[in-house]
């Protein structure tokens, strides 16, 4: 009889989680199979602009504020050849990609505490 129960608990747990896993994905957010971009509002504006000089990766592995892309967008028109873009377009990429890729909260891991790393072998203190 307990190795009945047991096998019915898991058979509970396992249809359990599969409801979970189901609704995680039904809830996730679509991802473009060639590009790795996510398919919101603007995706096909960015694909179309940004992949014509890099990789859809450059855009999936960054993050920023508006600001910070706007930033990034200036440097590549008058460093890297890319056109002007009309103000509507701009704001749509814009808004995508401050959507979608916003800022982190933080991007490195913190220092390690001074009192967990090793003496320095050279005596310096710096």
């Amino acid at each position: 009889m307990a190795k009945f129960a047991s096998q019915l608990s898991a058979a509970a747990l396992f249809a359990v989680s599969l409801s979970i896993s189901t609704s995680i994905a039904q809830s996730a957010q679509s991802i473009d199979e060639d590009t790795g971009l996510i398919q919101a509002n603007g995706w096909l504006d960015v694909k179309a602009t940004c992949t014509e000089c890099h990789s859809a990766q450059m855009i999936v592995q960054n993050s920023g504020s508006r600001s910070v892309w706007k930033s990034r967008i200036v440097w590549m028109q008058e460093s890297q050849g890319l056109g002007q873009l009309s103000d509507a377009q701009e704001d749509t990429i814009l808004s995508y990609l401050a959507t979608n890729y916003g800022q982190k909260e933080a991007t490195r891991r913190p220092a390690i505490p001074a009192h967990l790393m090793p003496a320095n072998p050279s005596g310096s203190s710096d």
